[in-house]
């Protein structure tokens, strides 16, 4: 394996908590193997709007293990053991979408199950956003705005370009600003 790859898993596989129901953590573990066990964990998810209320979506690179090449919400991350959910969320912003913004306001949690992927999901959300997106190749093939009309589209007869998670928070009414 090339130096650049292992450097590259070896980042994408690092430690997360493991959670009880109530959200308190039991033990650290890599995120490959929390994963592999269906542990509860934490996840962390950004929706990107513009000032006309477009979501912007990011196509999921190709070298993904879960979901790969498929049309996901904004950003999203494990935060790393230790790491509070809101630095997770501006690490996200800025490592996959080279967005440098401090203030992503809190939307709500979901409960941690199996529509989950077993994730405790802290929601945040960033309105009228001005900045340019650049997708970080690393992680996002491409990524573009969307209308809601357009959305629904895509929800309706396109969702197994989809990630289940996207649906999923279309569904609970989820990706509209609040």
């Amino acid at each position: 394996m090339p130096l650049e790859q292992d450097i590259l898993e070896r980042d994408t596989d690092h430690l997360v908590e493991v959670i009880d129901r109530n959200n308190r953590p039991l033990a650290v573990l890599s995120k490959r193997s929390v994963h592999r066990q269906l542990l509860m964990h934490r996840s962390v998810q950004v929706l990107v709007f513009n000032p006309e209320k477009k979501i912007f979506l990011q196509k999921r690179n190709s070298n993904k293990l879960f979901f790969p090449g498929r049309w996901d919400i904004s950003a999203r991350t494990h935060p790393r053991a230790g790491e509070s959910t809101f630095d997770a969320a501006v690490r996200a912003l800025r490592q996959e979408l080279n967005l440098e913004i401090d203030h992503p306001q809190f939307v709500r949690e979901l409960p941690a199950g199996p529509e989950t992927g077993f994730e405790y999901v802290s929601l945040f959300e960033v309105t009228k956003n001005t900045l340019p997106v650049v997708p970080n190749d690393d992680t996002v093939s491409e990524g573009f705005y969307y209308s809601r009309e357009e959305l629904t589209c895509l929800i309706k007869e396109f969702r197994e370009l989809l990630t289940p998670n996207l649906v999923i928070l279309w569904e609970s009414g989820l990706l509209s600003p609040a």
